[in-house]
């Protein structure tokens, strides 16, 4: 079984001399990479740069997200997300659907804060082409501090859950994320809701796990991912439709206080793709917007 990993130090050093700052710092962008299983940290980094600059991964984003400002105080985000399987992923690829909060502070770029929950179809890291509810942290880029799932240790599971990390969802459904940071102490909360059902708690991120993002997120994404070897078409995102009435979306898209109530975000987002030939987002309507495409980029 492969495995992927943040590799942020290693896509920023590339991102410095070719794309804006706002492209390097979002963690979508540089999220996935395909290892070989018990390599060391060294081979992984020098596998990773060289396959980068090799130009050998294709990644690509249709979302909503904050208005860059490093200076926005955030408590958390929550959403209503279309969920789909069966879809047409090969190994080597992969098509998600997440919620991502994060703390950018421009002094510190390669520290990036990020928790990021939604579902995910990744052949080569769960070993099926099915779906599957995901959630990521890192502390620092993923340098040294961060996983996916379970992976290791972090994320802190309560009893009887609704869902488990890593787990499979399965037929077309609805679910509804809430990712909030706990007045009382600090610890950032993931609340989980099938549809039709109330949230219930999965479990927390201890506050100790981070630096910038102990205290607040400054930075919400809302969206689609895909990544894909180049020279291979990408995959289709959300469930291949362009956006409109039959195409995936997210709904009750709002920011969470630190009382841990949802408002909406408008007018502080703006939209977020990278290939339009392949992907798109629908104009924001209030707290909703569709999203998605057929793919077929091999750039």
């Amino acid at each position: 079984m492969m495995k992927h990993v943040y590799i942020f130090l290693v896509l920023f050093a590339l991102c410095l001399g070719k794309v804006s700052m706002t492209w390097c710092h979002n963690t979508y962008l540089r999220r996935h990479k395909q290892l070989e299983k018990g390599a060391s940290s060294s081979e992984r980094i020098i596998s990773i740069e060289a396959e980068l600059q090799e130009g050998q991964i294709v990644e690509h984003i249709a979302a909503y997200q904050t208005t860059p400002n490093s200076t926005t105080t955030l408590y958390g985000a929550m959403a209503t997300l279309d969920v789909y399987e069966s879809l047409a992923v090969k190994a080597g690829q992969i098509v998600s659907a997440e919620i991502w909060v994060e703390n950018y502070q421009k002094e510190k770029p390669n520290d990036v804060n990020v928790v990021q929950v939604g579902w995910n179809i990744q052949p080569s890291y769960y070993g099926d082409n099915k779906t599957h509810f995901l959630i990521g942290w890192t502390a620092n880029g993923n340098k040294t501090k961060g996983c996916f799932d379970l992976k290791c240790d972090g994320f802190v599971l309560v009893k009887n859950p609704p869902i488990t990390p890593g787990g499979t969802l399965e037929g077309k459904t609805k679910i509804s994320i809430k990712i909030f940071k706990s007045k009382r102490n600090g610890d950032w909360w993931l609340h989980f809701a099938h549809v039709g059902e109330k949230f219930a708690p999965v479990g927390f991120w201890p506050r100790s796990l981070f630096q910038s993002l102990s205290d607040h997120a400054n930075y919400v994404t809302w969206g689609g991912y895909t990544s894909s070897l180049v020279r291979t078409p990408s995959p289709p995102m959300g469930n291949g439709r362009w956006p409109g009435g039959d195409s995936a979306s997210f709904q009750n898209v709002q920011y969470v206080n630190n009382d841990g109530h949802g408002y909406l975000p408008m007018p502080n987002l703006h939209s977020r793709v990278t290939d339009t030939a392949c992907y798109r987002v629908s104009e924001f309507m209030t707290d909703k917007f569709s999203y998605g495409g057929p793919g077929g980029c091999v750039n």
